[in-house]
């Protein structure tokens, strides 16, 4: 029992302490001025402390989760179908926050709050024969080392797939990356428990350097972004709602059948302690135990719709606040990225705003931008992870029904 307990008791302590370290640094910005910039390195410290995960996160993340999916011939037609849902819904979702953004515009007029513009983004070259070509990078090493997380999550997807058609000689290969990821898992819950420290030598060194009149304008320019997030959620929740109508499912009795878990994910954050509950409620709303028992674990693994929207709008944020003007090509970056990090971000409370940080760099943008947002993180979190918990629990019905159809049409 006390195992049970331990994991949801510590992430209450670790959010309490985040969220007091983000009102302390408001107000030691607030109250001491500039006098607070020069803490800014802790904040530095701690984000590259996030960054050097990266790397291996992309690569053992990928692995483990793509690799069981890339078999998906060997589940047959319930394997396929629920491979086909996450990666287009999840393309929609990153799709929908892009757009929504681009609408709603949260970081435009608000470019005072970045200290400056970074010099490689004013003259980085954003044509698509430019953009597609570093995608396959010759050098994988100098890739890494240049900050291009494309070249390395194509090559880590491709040999996820290569794995997988490897078959048993293939397994070790993958059994060696889920251990590896779940001991980087660990690694960076240890890290986030410097999160409070770090996000208050970021709020306090930002605050301290903005005065009064910038304090105001940073407020404005969070309430346009949760806002902003908010409404692209919104929307996702009613698109994946209205595939339900096509299942022949009331998008509303479902809703009602499945509340419980959607109550239960806003109030944990975390979309992999809902899982028995989800599961719980898709079976009594009447979907097929069997489907049941392989759609929502794969999916609670996998398909993080809510997360890879927010992931696509803080990126849209952030280049707007930076004043940095995205291609329609750097936009399409960040929409395949986005859902790629949104696969990689574990489904426990607090992971999501470690893999922003592998979107914010595919299209060159300052991490830093992270200390914008991180202050009403605690509550997106929520929010996102009730739209991977509803996504998981429609795509639970659509492979019911679908899987369905084919078996009686004889496919």
């Amino acid at each position: 029992m006390a195992i049970t307990w331990s994991a949801p008791l510590a992430n209450d302590r670790l959010l309490i302490a985040i969220l007091a370290g983000a009102l302390g640094g408001v107000l030691a910005g607030w109250w001491f001025g500039p006098a607070m910039v020069a803490w800014g390195w802790v904040g530095n410290l701690f984000l590259d402390a996030l960054k050097m995960t990266i790397l291996p996160l992309v690569v053992t993340a990928i692995i483990s989760g793509v690799a069981p999916l890339g078999a998906a011939h060997t589940v047959g037609r319930t394997g396929i179908i629920t491979g086909a849902f996450i990666i287009i819904s999840t393309l929609v979702a990153t799709t929908t926050g892009v757009f929504m953004a681009g609408i709603m515009e949260p970081g435009v007029g608000t470019s005072g709050l970045a200290a400056a513009t970074p010099a490689d983004l004013a003259t980085a070259d954003a044509s698509i024969e430019s953009l597609v070509r570093t995608v396959v990078s010759p050098n994988l090493v100098a890739a890494a080392g240049d900050g291009q997380i494309l070249p390395i999550m194509l090559f880590a997807l491709l040999l996820a797939l290569a794995l997988s058609a490897s078959g048993a000689r293939g397994q070790p290969v993958i059994d060696l990356a889920e251990g590896l990821n779940e001991a980087l898992m660990r690694l960076i819950g240890w890290i986030l428990y410097l999160s409070p420290i770090g996000i208050f030598a970021l709020l306090a060194a930002r605050f301290g350097a903005l005065g009064g009149e910038g304090f105001w304008r940073e407020i404005t320019s969070v309430g346009r972004y949760v806002a902003t997030v908010g409404a692209g959620l919104s929307i996702h929740f009613l698109t994946l709602g209205a595939l339900l109508i096509l299942a022949g499912t009331r998008p509303h009795d479902y809703a009602l059948n499945f509340l419980r878990a959607l109550v239960t994910a806003f109030g944990t954050g975390s979309s992999a302690a809902t899982l028995p509950v989800a599961m719980d409620c898709a079976q009594q709303a009447g979907v097929r135990a069997a489907v049941v028992k392989f759609v929502l674990p794969l999916g609670t693994a996998l398909n993080r719709n809510g997360t890879a929207l927010y992931q696509a709008t803080a990126a849209m944020f952030i280049a707007q606040v930076y004043a940095v003007d995205l291609s329609f090509a750097q936009q399409g970056v960040v929409i395949v990225t986005a859902a790629l990090a949104g696969i990689s971000t574990a489904g426990v409370p607090q992971h999501g705003i470690v893999t922003l940080v592998i979107v914010l760099t595919a299209v060159g943008l300052p991490a830093e931008g992270i200390g914008l947002i991180v202050a009403v993180d605690w509550f997106l979190d929520r929010c996102r992870t009730v739209i991977n918990v509803w996504g998981n629990g429609v795509g639970a019905v659509l492979v019911d029904r679908l899987a369905g159809q084919i078996h009686k049409s004889g496919g």
